[in-house]
């Protein structure tokens, strides 16, 4: 018999985690799961994943990772944490770590980390004259809060000597509980709900919005994981998004028919004060960015399988909102990402609603 072989996605729990898993346990590997809290445990169990519970710093967890396997082939670093001075040195000590007995015993590992389109800026509004996509050469232009994660990411790759690693940038993503998109089916609900029967929104109609089923960012995670040429992979990054993109006006006017608000999608200049004017749906409308995922298609064949995000909304809204009512761990904590990010952004002095410049303050 073949040897199984073996991932360890750290953020098992988390939104791609959860599909990274997901699409490594359809392939047939053996998957492990690392979690922070053990109240987890019996939901990465129920989704055939072994867990692993450990706090970073703490590398304990490791010996009982040992004790189970001799290799791991791949390692997926899924999390998005808020500091990462603090916690990027003990990742890659638990990198190293995990290279050096797995060395031992004939396995080099591969290193998914996942870091973010955004990393890349903004791009022109669809129509522009001179729009072009984001691809892995364009140059890095992360505004301040994002900067940690994007010159992080980067560190990375300078271990070959233990791993190989790649850094991947997925757009954002959909799916189930929505992750921080589930934010746009409770402002249509709540449009729906008011005496204003329109969605409104300052943002430009033009904005280029950019996501990907989270399934098909999971899947894009194992094409790499089973590609046959590791040194195409090692030392590189990888964007990953939908074969074309969508729009403002789009996503909006398929939200307005979904929840059959009459007045449909209007796009103006100022409605401080209205429900369409919080910091975050301005960012998620406003932010404009076609990112090319050309690179992970011509080396894998990898290629996104979901129906886009306006032509299956019905469905992704029942996804979202069965997960709001069973109390879906993930709608909870992304409505309190959405606070955070409202209040980081502010309503009105850091957020520029059409980008202006490259030293804008907008992620």
């Amino acid at each position: 018999m073949p040897t199984r072989r073996t991932i360890l996605v750290e953020a098992a729990n988390g939104y791609i985690g959860s599909a990274v898993c997901r699409a490594y346990n359809r392939a047939g590997w053996k998957v492990f799961g690392l979690i922070r809290r053990p109240d987890v445990a019996p939901l990465i169990s129920a989704a055939e994943v072994m867990p692993i519970v450990s706090t970073l710093p703490n590398l304990e967890f490791l010996e009982d990772l040992h004790r189970q396997t001799k290799t791991v082939d791949v390692v997926a670093v899924c999390s998005a944490p808020s500091d990462f001075a603090t916690y990027f040195p003990p990742t890659l000590e638990m990198l190293q770590d995990i290279a050096k007995v797995s060395n031992k015993n004939g396995v080099r590992p591969l290193v998914l980390w996942t870091s973010g389109s955004k990393d890349y800026g903004h791009t022109q509004d669809d129509g522009d004259a001179g729009l072009a996509p984001h691809t892995e050469e364009s140059p890095l232009n992360p505004v301040y809060f994002i900067a940690p994660r994007t010159n992080y990411s980067l560190k990375v790759l300078d271990h070959p000597h233990l791993f190989d690693a790649a850094v991947l940038r997925p757009t954002n993503v959909y799916g189930y509980s929505s992750s921080i998109l589930g934010c746009l089916f409770d402002f249509a609900n709540g449009a729906a709900a008011s005496c204003d029967k329109t969605l409104r929104l300052d943002v430009s109609p033009r904005t280029i919005m950019h996501m990907l089923h989270v399934d098909d960012c999971g899947e894009a995670y194992l094409a790499l994981g089973l590609s046959g040429d590791r040194g195409a992979v090692a030392g590189q990054s990888f964007n990953i998004s939908a074969g074309r993109y969508e729009t403002a006006h789009s996503v909006l006017q398929a939200l307005a028919a979904e929840y059959q608000i009459a007045g449909g999608p209007e796009f103006v200049e100022s409605v401080d004060g209205s429900p369409g004017s919080s910091a975050t749906l301005r960012a998620l409308f406003g932010y404009s960015q076609w990112c090319s995922s050309e690179k992970i298609r011509a080396l894998t064949g990898w290629t996104d399988q979901k129906i886009p995000f306006t032509e299956e909304i019905h469905i992704y809204r029942l996804a979202y909102e069965s997960a709001v009512e069973c109390g879906d761990k993930d709608v909870a904590r992304n409505r309190i990402r959405k606070a955070a990010m409202d209040s980081l952004l502010g309503d009105s002095t850091l957020l520029t609603l059409k980008v202006k410049d490259e030293q804008s303050e907008l992620c």
